[in-house]
């Protein structure tokens, strides 16, 4: 699907509206028979819409594929899988040899506009509804913004300059718009999610558990805060420390004393806890479908042939050799992260020490939840997208090394090595005596906090020109796993792949756009 097709909000809707009640807000309900004439009438229709625009979410060009790619074209692992083409998306994404018609690059582009012109609907259409609960009203418009804010947070970062749509286009000649510049994209984000924050309840209960809330748009504010200053606008620091510590101090959150109770099922959309925003997934609705309400890594980053998944895993999105061998002693991040040789599965069988895809015994466990059902690409588990550990390493970025940044950063390294995050711990904590480079322990502390919650590769990005840039890291990474004669698809990147490509569907149809340099 492309944006040059998305051209009215009855075509959008027909997309797939979903319902807002049930097990988690996110389960499907059917759509035939909605029109722009009979729709947009009531509560219950602007509850709808809204939901509509988190689906995309759940599907291929968000977390159900295209997001994978993002831990794999950095150095935390690589496509695994089986020998020949399986996974050639993923292998041209790793090998920096990406053509324009990548399918994990078309479906992100895809996807995210079709969500954010959704979210565009809701904006024109809500404020226009009678007899609505005010309250109600200006949390669908509130969702909306957010949800709007972070799809082009997707694409501004993976593609650069995109074309901006604040309403929904009508024709196509409202659709063939050229690319608007990052700068303008970014100033359009800071104000939806400055926007939302003023429309959004703090908290959720019953059925509404897991849409957006205030502090899901306040640490989204503070990440593209903290985003822009590090690609060279030293402003934003202080607001990115600033939205952070209004999520520290204002959320009621607290992290999980357990790393590991962040990614099981029975934690979800905890209010107290944790996770500040979640992709919701449902099981026993799908079979073979990412685009469904189901979420498929727990098949495809299973071992592969491991028989502790439906499927019995695929064995995609391999830790590489250095990212495991580089958790500290005694980090719990990696018993919780990592499958390695001689881990016992569930039915009691032990990871065996070479599979096909992992030369060395290693495979992605955060997202395994092993048989909950017999269908294949089927699993309950949410991702979450903003945890309360990232704003302490959001606040320490900002902030730097002084007291205040080095308290932040100790306290999700606390808690990776079992100790109280409000407990000074003189065998774990940095301080300005043992921390030459703050960036850089702020930085690796993000890579093995936030693994296969796919983040690296926009840290690398957005540190381009410095020696946490994509380009040294994974010039380094290239060289070291050819020393150990795997990775040989592994490239090494240049300043072309600080973007991916503008998928080539969307060059045909829009005359507007120009393609990124290089590609």
């Amino acid at each position: 699907m492309t944006i040059s097709k998305i051209t009215c909000g009855a075509f959008l809707l027909s997309l797939g509206l979903l319902t807002s009640c049930g097990e988690k807000f996110l389960e499907e309900a059917p759509a035939d028979q909605i029109t722009d004439a009979n729709f947009y009438q009531t509560q219950q229709d602007a509850i709808q819409a809204v939901t509509a625009a988190y689906s995309e979410l759940t599907k291929e060009g968000q977390y159900n594929l295209a997001m994978w790619a993002f831990d794999i074209m950095a150095d935390i692992s690589v496509t695994g899988g089986d020998d020949g083409n399986d996974g050639i998306e993923y292998k041209q994404l790793e090998a920096f040899s990406i053509p324009s018609t990548n399918p994990v690059a078309g479906r992100l582009w895809g996807g995210a506009f079709i969500g954010l012109q959704r979210a565009n609907i809701v904006l024109q259409k809500v404020p226009n509804i009678a007899n609505m609960d005010p309250a109600i009203q200006r949390r669908c418009l509130g969702e909306a913004q957010f949800l709007r804010a972070k799809y082009y947070f997707d694409l501004v970062r993976v593609y650069g300059d995109v074309p901006l749509f604040t309403t929904p286009p009508t024709g196509q000649e409202q659709v063939n718009i050229p690319r608007t510049p990052a700068a303008e994209v970014y100033k359009q984000i800071e104000q939806d999610l400055t926007d939302a924050i003023g429309n959004l309840p703090a908290a959720y209960s019953g059925a509404d558990l897991g849409r957006a809330t205030k502090w899901a748009a306040t640490g989204l504010l503070a990440k593209v805060y903290i985003t822009e200053a590090s690609m060279g606008d030293a402003s934003k620091k202080a607001l990115a420390a600033q939205r952070a510590r209004e999520v520290i101090t204002g959320s009621g959150k607290t992290m999980w004393a357990n790393y590991a109770d962040n990614f099981k099922v029975a934690n979800e959309n905890n209010n107290a806890k944790e996770s500040l925003f979640e992709v919701q997934y449902v099981n026993g609705r799908n079979e073979y479908e990412r685009n469904s309400v189901g979420s498929a890594m727990n098949e495809f980053f299973g071992p592969r042939g491991a028989n502790q998944t439906p499927g019995s895993g695929y064995g995609f999105n391999v830790p590489e050799p250095d990212f495991v061998n580089g958790y500290e002693a005694g980090d719990t991040r990696k018993a919780a992260s990592v499958w390695v040789p001689g881990d016992v599965f569930p039915n009691g069988a032990v990871q065996a020490a070479k599979a096909t895809g992992s030369p060395f015994g290693y495979n992605c466990k955060k997202w395994f939840v092993g048989k909950v059902n017999t269908n294949i690409w089927d699993s309950p588990l949410n991702v979450p997208v903003l945890r309360l550990a990232e704003m302490y390493l959001i606040l320490a970025e900002a902030v730097g090394p002084t007291p205040e940044g080095f308290e932040a950063i100790n306290k999700v390294r606390r808690r990776a090595f079992g100790v109280d995050s409000n407990t000074a711990s003189a065998a774990h904590d940095l301080s300005a005596s043992n921390t030459p480079d703050f960036t850089g322990a702020v930085l690796r502390e993000r890579k093995y906090e936030l693994a296969f919650e796919f983040d690296r590769w926009f840290d690398l990005k957005r540190y381009n020109g410095t020696q946490y840039g994509l380009i040294p890291v994974m010039t380094a990474q290239a060289a070291y796993l050819r020393s150990l004669n795997i990775g040989a698809q592994r490239g090494i990147p240049t300043a072309t792949n600080l973007v991916l490509p503008i998928p080539q569907s969307e060059l045909d149809t829009n005359p507007a756009l120009v393609q990124n340099p290089g590609y």
